[in-house]
């Protein structure tokens, strides 16, 4: 799904930019009340986990594959203006560093990817959340339909766009075909990596899932006939006990992420992606630009002057995932700081 350079006119590109630019000012301050000292560790971890699983397409039909987008995993685990914020930070990384994804068309990659996924898939998660048991279960169950939905809702955004600026003269009703029968496929594929997750994630450590709070349900009386609310319990003294502490939790999916990328990544499907596999097979592909940065010493997801293709390749992921780490880590701790500033008590009435 990242969209390289020339697919996408210049005046569309721009518009999609403004777009971008303007989500990622509202995610910036909606992250601030998402993000405390429990969240922030663990946003920066999850931009550099779905940087590692995006490495790893899977095969979904024939010569073709499909990788994570992300934005449902992050939206449940850290809430929508925070991984709208994960996914932009992925995808500069991947365009800035790896040459995957046009620097033009950031502000295309940013809507599609970032947007789209996490607005389509928190708004299904939380209407199912809103019908279902108010069960852990639920929590599961609600992501895997939510990350399936989310996969094509930004193959149709794609379509919409490239309706409207898009560079070649293809049919947008075989577009539209095309880009969302394939991505109805790929997106089992990310309801799978979704709720399994999620899943490992509440068993664990459930009150560092945003999408699982005030899950538990409250005891109900029967008053003259009538079922009430029971009055909340006081809270117990001392830390609640947990089956992993935070530190735990963190270093396990770092390790996590860079065997992924620098292991697992070597097995991955070679084949085109769905947006790829699409634009070669009706000729969107025809206006292609090469990128900005086909230059850069980890294009291709490959350390340059390493000719061992393992090696390399592997190497290029760890880097990947300590670059994302470290600079989602430092945008999240910058917000929390923001946070605790404007409730500090210099400043009550912020």
């Amino acid at each position: 799904m990242h969209v390289p350079d020339g697919f996408i006119d210049a005046p569309t590109s721009a518009v999609t930019g403004v777009v971008a630019a303007g989500a990622l000012a509202v995610s910036l301050r909606g992250a601030r009340r998402e993000l405390d000292e429990r969240t922030a560790p663990l946003a920066g971890l999850v931009a550099a986990f779905i940087f590692a699983v995006q490495m790893l397409n899977f095969p979904v039909a024939a010569g073709t594959s499909g990788h994570l987008l992300g934005g449902a995993l992050a939206a449940i685990l850290v809430g929508p203006y925070t991984a709208v914020l994960c996914v932009s930070v992925v995808l500069l990384m991947q365009g800035v560093l790896f040459a995957d994804g046009g620097l033009t068309a950031l502000g295309v990659n940013i809507t599609d990817m970032a947007i789209v996924t996490t607005v389509v898939s928190y708004a299904v998660f939380r209407g199912l959340l809103a019908v279902l048991p108010r069960k852990r279960r639920s929590v599961t169950v609600a992501s895997f339909v939510a990350a399936l939905v989310s996969v094509p809702a930004a193959a149709v955004a794609f379509t919409l766009i490239y309706a409207v600026g898009g560079t070649t003269d293809v049919s947008i009703g075989k577009v539209a075909t095309a880009m969302i029968g394939v991505h109805v496929l790929i997106g089992i594929g990310e309801a799978v990596i979704t709720a399994l997750t999620v899943g490992a994630v509440v068993a664990v450590r459930p009150d560092l899932v945003y999408g699982a709070r005030g899950l538990r349900q409250r005891l109900r009386l029967r008053v003259n006939g009538s079922l009430v609310d029971a009055p909340a319990a006081p809270a117990a003294p001392g830390p609640v006990a947990v089956r992993t502490s935070r530190r735990t939790l963190w270093v396990t999916g770092l390790v996590t992420s860079l065997v992924l990328a620098g292991f697992v990544s070597f097995y991955a499907s070679a084949n085109p992606d769905g947006l790829e596999k699409v634009a070669h097979d009706k000729g969107i592909d025809a206006k292609a630009e090469k990128h900005a940065s086909a230059g850069s010493p980890l294009a291709d997801y490959g350390v340059k002057d390493i000719s061992d293709a393992r090696l390399s390749g592997g190497l290029a992921g760890v880097i990947g995932v300590g670059v994302t780490v470290v600079a989602g880590s430092a945008v999240f701790w910058t917000l929390r700081r923001r946070r605790h500033d404007d409730v500090s008590p210099a400043n009550p009435g912020v």
